[in-house]
């Protein structure tokens, strides 16, 4: 039988399972060293958040085939070193979805009738009912920003207060928020709509301090505010000066920017405060859930299926990836490109390949590729190949995909649809990905790296404009291409930049009179 190892604690319920399918060590506390002592004798390996598997740990794991991380985060897992060994890299990131969706529910209760206070005051012996007096949430309006697992299970157990739900989420089609109940907004719009905020967003580049002073003052007074998803996308000084102000009369936190958070902000001394420390999983279901999951997805594995929730791609045929490798980094790109560059969610994907790679029988990692790159700056790493078409239908992402023979002047050509915009792209030669048009412009572009992508009047000077802008901001441009279709009409120019240009910068290239829209995309 395969050996399994248990290297943090883990509900009895998960080694059960194990216990049928492999030997199971439970071996708890271990150091760096200790693990890279003993990991060669395994097969699997079952962590939390107490193991690091580190690169120099995966060196020594010359049995091991799968690591179940039982719960959601795999940041204390080397996972490109261990793609690069062949090893599963699986977690549970709906095990929690109940407990983090009922404590984002008890802290709003707790909000709205002063419970935490009110408890210090009767240990203190005293008796201030005036001075507790709260609110109720009949009636009210709650916005929901990020409508996930978590956030619509908020959602539910909001409306059966029969409260209004509104919500906030970029990549979501109008139409499945409106299959729930809930009315789907902008940001701007959704915030001053509501008397209660709760967090349920990914952290990631664009919403990392999204809840700014800004922010804040487009809110209504006395808005009260939950964050049980991750620290850092409301801005804490932010945060105080509104607390302050009376503009937020209510903040209740579980997750923090650094754990465990710094003790001295202030925000651990306001009145109008409740904080947790990060007990958004921990109620003893979703231990057990997380522990099941996990087990389970080993059990599969062990048996010759696949983690349904691995988080690293799967080893497939070395002779399949060799040819359709480049066109699955091709497919990622592209999408995460169009959706960088749309205004809308995309409700539809279509795929069209062209030419050699439409002779290829299996495009089903190209098209999960696709489906990474298009939800992934919503979603960060919580889709993956593995649960790609899941995650699509979940959102209501309808997927195409169609063959043609014709693909111009290119071998292999693929094109998507989505979100109102068309993108095709090549690779040359074996590995090198382009950009060969973009909305009908024809263009000749990298797709990786920081790019800005600004549509303008074709007119003398404008490149030139657009030049001093970003030297101004010390930003240097290491490529460039323009497409027109029309001498005198729009084009549209994609710039390779050094470096992130700021807010400030953006705006600046947005007001040149000639420039009609400027968007900037991340490709890695």
């Amino acid at each position: 039988m395969p050996k399994v190892l248990v290297s943090d604690k883990l509900a009895n319920e998960g080694i059960a399972i194990l216990e049928k399918v492999s030997d199971v060590d439970v071996n708890t506390g271990l150091s760096e060293d200790e693990l890279c002592g003993i990991i060669g004798n395994y097969d699997g390996l079952v962590i939390r958040s107490g193991t690091t598997v580190t690169a120099k740990v995966l060196e020594h794991a010359s049995k091991l085939k799968i690591i179940g991380r039982a719960g959601v985060g795999v940041d204390n897992v080397d996972v490109p070193a261990a793609s690069s060994k062949g090893i599963i890299v699986c977690n549970s990131p709906g095990g929690n979805t109940l407990a983090a969706a009922e404590l984002s529910v008890a802290m709003l209760m707790a909000l709205c009738r002063n419970i935490p206070q009110a408890v210090m005051s009767m240990k203190n012996k005293e008796w201030k009912r005036s001075l507790y007096k709260g609110i109720e949430l009949y009636g009210k309006t709650i916005a929901i920003l990020g409508l996930g697992k978590i956030g619509r299970t908020v959602a539910k157990r909001c409306q059966a207060f029969h409260m209004k739900v509104v919500a906030y989420d970029p990549f979501l089609p109008a139409e499945v928020a409106e299959s729930m109940g809930v009315e789907l907004m902008e940001l701007d719009k959704c915030l001053g709509a509501a008397d209660f905020i709760s967090l349920h967003l990914p952290k990631n580049k664009d919403t990392l301090g999204l809840i700014n002073k800004d922010k804040f003052a487009l809110m209504k007074d006395g808005v009260k505010i939950v964050n049980c998803a991750r620290g850092g996308i409301i801005d804490d000084n932010d945060l105080i000066a509104a607390l302050k102000s009376g503009k937020v009369s209510g903040a209740a936190l579980d997750v923090y920017v650094s754990e465990p958070p710094d003790f001295s902000c202030e925000l651990f001394e306001m009145d109008n405060v409740i904080t947790t420390p990060h007990l958004g999983a921990s109620t003893e279901e979703a231990q057990i859930s997380v522990a099941v999951d996990v087990a389970e997805q080993i059990a599969d594995v062990f048996a010759g299926g696949t983690a349904r929730s691995a988080v690293n791609m799967p080893s497939v045929p070395a002779e399949v990836m060799e040819k359709i490798a480049p066109f699955v980094d091709l497919a990622k790109k592209l999408a995460a490109f169009s959706g960088g560059i749309s205004s809308r969610a995309a409700d539809k994907l279509e795929i069209i390949y062209a030419g050699r790679i439409a002779a290829e029988p299996n495009t089903e990692y190209i098209k999960r590729s696709a489906v990474v790159g298009l939800l992934s700056s919503a979603l960060g790493s919580s889709v993956n190949m593995i649960n790609a078409a899941e995650v699509a239908k979940e959102r209501g992402l309808k997927i195409t995909e169609t063959k043609v023979e014709d693909s111009g002047d290119y071998s292999s050509l693929i094109t998507l649809k989505s979100g109102g915009n068309v993108i095709s792209g090549t690779v040359f030669d074996g590995q090198l990905a382009r950009i060969t048009n973009l909305n009908g412009y024809k263009l000749d572009a990298g797709c990786e790296g920081i790019n800005l992508v600004i549509m303008h009047q074709d007119k003398p000077g404008v490149i030139g404009c657009i030049g001093s802008v970003l030297g101004n901001a010390g930003i240097n441009i290491a490529g460039m291409n323009v497409g027109r279709n029309s001498k005198g009409c729009e084009a549209c120019m994609l710039l390779t930049i050094d470096s992130e240009a700021d807010s400030a910068t953006i705006d600046a290239l947005a007001a040149l009179d000639s420039v009609i829209t400027v968007n900037q995309i991340h490709i890695f």
